[in-house]
């Protein structure tokens, strides 16, 4: 890949970071019964817990999606080392929140198991992957932390491949909902994670002798 291409999709990556991690303002609208939130009855719109949990979990994930991504700027953990330090912990923060809320959410997912399982699935490894990452950080061993953080973001990343896949899906299944987001439910997540388990083994290959440092 030139370095020109490498550029563009640095930039396409960034972007559909940023205008999705935006995107939850939407949903402050007077009439907030938009986007997915039409598939839920209205009993669960008027639930208090699932609604603290769908805000934590909107509000928390998009500053996830909004911070994450420049953390992966190998100049800014460079030359900023205080700075990179201090958006991990805002990152860690937000999914920490935004990814137990989403457990809870896929218990409630529209379409039976399948998406249950399939949000739930994301939550558990948002939240593990997570995690890890902070906790090989406090260790100083900093290359497993990177190692876990690209899998957390690649799992915050679902957001946006869920919204490029289930027009897509919802087109494929002439205009059905149910069964396109049954699909999405593990097609926004499980390709990102097989891309996050490919460039972490392509860095190990590359340096196999990185070691912790303080």
């Amino acid at each position: 890949m030139s370095a020109a291409t490498k550029k563009i999709a640095w930039w396409i990556f960034a972007i559909s970071a940023i205008f999705i991690g935006i995107y939850p303002a939407i949903y402050f609208r007077a009439d907030r019964v938009i986007g997915l939130l039409q598939s839920k009855p209205e009993a669960l719109l008027l639930d208090p817990i699932w609604n603290i949990a769908f805000y934590m979990h909107i509000l928390c994930g998009g500053v996830a999606l909004l911070i994450g991504w420049v953390q992966f700027d190998k100049g800014l953990r460079d030359r900023r080392r205080k700075l990179h330090k201090r958006i991990g912990m805002a990152y860690v923060t937000a999914v920490f929140f935004s990814s137990l809320a989403g457990i809870y959410l896929g218990l409630f997912a529209t379409g039976g198991m399948a998406t249950l399982l399939g949000f739930v699935s994301l939550g558990v490894i948002w939240f593990c992957t997570t995690m890890m990452g902070w906790l090989t950080a406090k260790r100083h061993d900093y290359g497993a932390h990177e190692d876990w953080m690209i899998f957390s973001y690649a799992a915050a990343f679902a957001a946006v491949t869920l919204r490029i896949w289930l027009p897509i899906l919802i087109a494929l299944h002439g205009g059905e909902f149910l069964p396109a987001y049954q699909i999405v439910a593990w097609l926004c997540w499980v390709p990102n994670i097989l891309v996050a388990f490919w460039l972490v083994n392509r860095r190990r290959k590359l340096d196999p002798a990185r070691i912790k440092t303080v």
